[in-house]
């Protein structure tokens, strides 16, 4: 840790320690705060917004800034998705096709919607319409990545010089947003509707974290170290995999292909792993679900807890109109539209609350709060499924289509 004009820089070891510290706080604040409990509100999302206000109070009182270096928490993110695919089945592969079509149609429907809600709330404004794509697919659906990428651009040929500031700005808050909606909507639906999981699989490994039961009984550490030996595996051939596309001139995060590659493993190779390892390939595992858990809520919780809120202040105004009219947006096409459509089941159910964490905020938070919602009420292994593939892999390529489309026509 170093503090140079003005900004207290935190190196990756002790950023890593924070995050945990972050994730206990978190839990025990949903265990002592009813309604965050109640609304399935995941617990690195309770520690995480909580330790970025008060290191916003400390850049008030102090003037000092804090600066993570967030290198450990992007291994995580990728540990994460391998684990994914690790209990990714060929069953439910074939079985999520046609939920699978479906949430991508509505989900690029919607980054229509996006633009054109951001373009009109601009207009109010008077702003430029490049402002409402800043603030329609480019920050919420696209997130920090797209933002960073698209926002010198516009800076330049559209003449918003602060369109960096916008859209870091709104992805920001768009992701606290995607962060506390999913679980309410998820909860809200599985009510009205008395929704329960599939019995064939209410007593099955949770995809993301462990059952009570489970938590009581332990993982064996034979189990915990066979399940990381599989997501070695599969981060090799993922990178692998990573490095053979870029050679072909397309970009993909490595989490993506890792993604892919703990797939195409977990369905073609599992009978014979156990005849050099010694322990059975470990789809749907407690101890793929475990590791899942800890991946993601540190994570999540690094990711929250690093969000320089000061920095936004200034943006407020037509920033917070944007996302107000975004969220009445994305809560009524999930009620309305995605839930009925996509069968109003329970599975529908655990996919809603994802889909509000993709289309305002990111894949972590989408599988964040389906995470919370499947720990309290049961697995929903389709939604795990479907939601990465299009939030991950297809949503980049077609904002790459839909950004200057309407930066074109507006």
């Amino acid at each position: 840790m170093e503090l140079l004009d003005g900004i207290i820089r935190i190196e990756s070891f002790l950023a890593v320690t924070i995050g945990i510290i972050v994730l206990f706080v978190g839990k025990l604040l949903n265990t002592k705060i009813g309604f965050l409990r109640e609304f399935s509100i995941p617990e690195p999302v309770t520690g995480g917004l909580l330790f970025s206000v008060l290191f916003g109070l400390l850049y008030v009182a102090s003037g000092h800034a804090i600066e993570f270096e967030l290198r450990a928490r992007d291994v995580l993110l990728v540990y994460f998705f391998t684990t994914i695919g690790i209990n990714a089945s060929a069953r439910d592969l074939l079985a999520g096709g046609r939920p699978l079509l479906i949430l991508l149609t509505i989900t690029i429907a919607f980054m229509f919607a996006q633009n054109l809600t951001g373009i009109g709330v601009a207009s109010l404004f008077d702003l430029p319409a490049a402002v409402g794509v800043v603030g329609g697919s480019m920050s919420l659906i696209g997130g920090h990545g797209t933002t960073i990428a698209w926002a010198p651009s516009i800076a330049e040929n559209f003449g918003i010089s602060n369109a960096m500031e916008i859209g870091i700005a709104s992805a920001t808050f768009g992701l606290i947003l995607a962060s506390i909606m999913g679980g309410p909507i998820a909860k809200f639906l599985i009510t009205r509707h008395k929704l329960t999981p599939a019995p064939q699989v209410i007593e099955e490994v949770q995809d993301v974290g462990l059952t009570e039961k489970q938590r009581k009984v332990g993982v064996d550490h034979m189990d915990f170290l066979g399940a990381v030996l599989a997501i070695h595996i599969c981060i090799i051939i993922g990178y692998a995999l990573n490095e053979a596309i870029a050679e072909a001139g397309l970009m993909l995060p490595l989490f993506v292909t890792c993604l892919f590659a703990g797939i195409l493993i977990t369905n073609l190779v599992p009978k014979n792993f156990s005849k050099w390892s010694g322990v059975t390939w470990p789809t749907r595992t407690p101890a793929v679900a475990l590791i899942a858990d800890i991946s993601l809520g540190a994570f999540l919780a690094m990711s929250l807890m690093s969000m320089q809120l000061w920095t936004l202040i200034d943006l407020a105004g037509p920033i917070f109109t944007i996302l107000a009219a975004q969220f009445v947006l994305a809560v009524t096409v999930t009620i309305f539209v995605l839930f009925p459509l996509m069968g109003k089941n329970y599975d529908a159910a655990v996919v809603s609350a994802g889909f509000g964490g993709v289309t305002l905020g990111s894949t972590p938070t989408a599988m964040a709060n389906m995470a919370a919602v499947t720990q309290r009420f049961g697995p929903s292994h389709r939604a795990f499924i479907i939601v990465p593939l299009v939030s991950a892999f297809f949503i980049d390529l077609t904002n790459a289509m839909v950004i200057p489309f309407f930066l074109r026509t507006f």
